[in-house]
């Protein structure tokens, strides 16, 4: 079953981006997702499996 994430949540990965963050924003979802390096705001698509294994920690948006 896939993880319940949404659009605005913040996850810090396990692999590090290459300016040296953990820390990205999900921008879309779905097969695909798009993310946001927190430090440098470049724009990463990725795979849902393959982001589903890197997340160590999720953060809710904050409301």
């Amino acid at each position: 079953m896939p993880m319940k994430l949404e659009v605005g949540d913040q996850v810090e990965l396990k692999k590090q981006h290459p300016c040296g963050n953990h820390h990205f924003e999900i921008l879309r979802t779905g097969a695909d997702f798009r993310i946001k390096c927190l430090k440098c705001e470049k724009q990463v698509w990725i795979e849902r499996p393959e982001l589903e294994r890197r997340i160590k920690k999720i953060t809710s948006k904050e409301e």
